[in-house]
């Protein structure tokens, strides 16, 4: 009976260190430092190109300049500077440009100084071929005579770029987040709208913010200053950016500050759920945070720490996150013991939730900020090493579960295809599961055209649902069920 019991919690302790340990099974590579300090080192950001390969922007405080190198199959290519000559941009170690990519297309966005002229505008450059080569820069944002700052980037599900930035008016009054769309691959761009503020009061107008997307639902993730108190925010658009009615609190630690924190909030959103990173220092310390939101509902489902009490931490800050597919990886600052750690914490299926005990430090030195990004299998980690001057960067590979979770059989069935006039959209293995979510039909530019709802007295033998096309436009479009895509050629 004793040698079972033992065997029994042998088992049961393989098992639960299994599930820890299957969180952040991480095989990397040694840290490197690409290119030299001649290059500069502030506030890198990484994302990948079509092929899963990192790409990095900084700033060079040298010359206010952004430089840019992509991963050219065994090593990074040869820093380029993307802002032209004579112009400035702002960039320190807390904030500068920012990057994003869908795809072999990515945008930069860099912010002219000095940012009291109000005529020194937001810069846009364009890449179609994976940073091999760029558009020349262009101006986006003309705001009259505000001001602008903090400029930041994501891109719809089509490629196209989704551009924040904060706005003032001439005397530096009037703070606010502003968000400007594009549906022509950045050629133009809509008027931008208000973002921020749906709670009344002020945004924490010294702290960077970050935009994210996924179809229709798009998330600005800032600071506020509501009497002095520093949460972070969230302004919520469901109509792919074309309004923010609605804004709510993903931090609720009630952080009162009189002063600057210079640090705002990341997040992504997967399926229907908005995860946040920040820092807040309600506490008494600066702490780095998770929160976890549903966008169909109105309050966080959770905020947590990051990590639980380490012995010797004196401050956390600069988080940043990224997913792909069911992965997700936080990366942060923390000083311990008096020396800076950069910790990763990491799942490959973010359903199953999120170990905070567990974490991997990715580099221990004199750490400013980092950032990370994933591909299919890889994880890339960027940082602003000071010690050394530069950038360094390390790799890793992850197990995916992405082929497992994802079912052809849960793909939306769409037929006929191409169509004319209707079509038939069904889910489940052949075509038999009843449908529990919305239909939404979108264009190429990400735009809702079409939309169903399911009642809850459909039978359960209800194979699936028709849909009149007849009035769209010959093109391509896409369908949304929950967290299912498929596509459709209208005649």
């Amino acid at each position: 009976m004793g040698h079972s019991l033992n065997k029994i919690i042998t088992v049961c302790i393989f098992l639960l260190f299994g599930s820890i340990l299957a969180q952040a099974q991480i095989v990397w590579s040694g840290s490197v430092s690409p290119f030299g300090k001649t290059f500069g080192n502030f506030h890198p950001r990484v994302v990948v190109d079509r092929t899963g390969n990192p790409m990095i922007i900084w700033g060079r405080n040298s010359d206010a300049s952004v430089l840019f190198s992509r991963w050219g199959g065994s090593a990074f290519a040869p820093p380029v500077k993307l802002n032209p000559e004579g112009i400035s941009i702002a960039t320190q170690g807390w904030m500068g440009p920012d990057i994003a990519s869908k795809g072999d297309t990515l945008y930069v966005v860099m912010k002219k100084i000095p940012e009291s002229d109000a005529a020194n505008r937001i810069l846009l450059v364009r890449s179609t071929d994976g940073g091999i080569s760029f558009s020349s820069a262009k101006e986006i944002g003309f705001i009259n005579d505000s001001i602008s700052r903090f400029p930041t980037i994501n891109v719809d599900s089509q490629g196209n770029p989704i551009v924040a930035f904060m706005k003032f008016n001439c005397t530096f009054g009037d703070s606010r987040w502003a968000v400007m769309k594009s549906t022509d691959m950045g050629n133009t761009f809509s008027v931008d709208i208000k973002a921020s503020g749906q709670a009344g009061g002020a945004i924490c107008d010294c702290c960077p913010g970050s935009v994210t997307s996924s179809f229709d639902k798009v998330a600005m993730l800032y600071r506020t200053n509501i009497s002095n108190i520093r949460d972070s925010w969230i302004g919520l658009s469901t109509d792919n950016a074309i309004s923010f009615p609605v804004g709510y609190n993903v931090d609720n630690n009630n952080w009162e500050i009189n002063s600057c924190p210079a640090t705002g909030p990341d997040g992504v959103i997967i399926g229907d759920t908005l995860y946040s990173v920040f820092m807040n220092a309600a506490s008494g310390k600066s702490k780095t945070y998770l929160s976890k939101f549903d966008i169909n509902g109105t309050t966080a489902n959770s905020v947590i720490a990051l990590t639980p009490s380490v012995s010797g931490v004196s401050i956390q800050n600069y988080p940043r996150v990224d997913a792909y597919g069911s992965a997700l990886a936080i990366v942060w600052k923390q000083t311990v013991n008096g020396t800076d750690q950069l910790p990763l914490l990491f799942t490959n299926d973010v359903s199953k939730g999120i170990q905070t005990s567990v974490s991997e430090l990715v580099d221990a030195s004199d750490i400013t900020n980092a950032d990370v990004a994933l591909s299919e299998g890889n994880i890339y980690v960027v940082w602003e090493d000071d010690a050394s001057g530069t950038i360094k960067y390390r790799a890793g590979k992850y197990t995916t579960i992405t082929a497992s979770v994802i079912d052809d059989s849960l793909l939306p069935s769409i037929s006929p295809n191409p169509a004319t006039n209707f079509i038939e959209i069904s889910v489940g293995a052949n075509g038999r599961s009843p449908l529990q979510s919305t239909v939404k039909i979108y264009n190429v530019y990400g735009q809702i055209v079409s939309t169903f709802n399911p009642t809850p007295t459909l039978p359960a033998s209800r194979e699936g649902v028709s849909m009149d096309v007849s009035g769209l436009a010959p093109g391509m479009y896409f369908v949304r069920i929950g967290d299912r895509v498929g596509k459709f050629v209208k005649l």
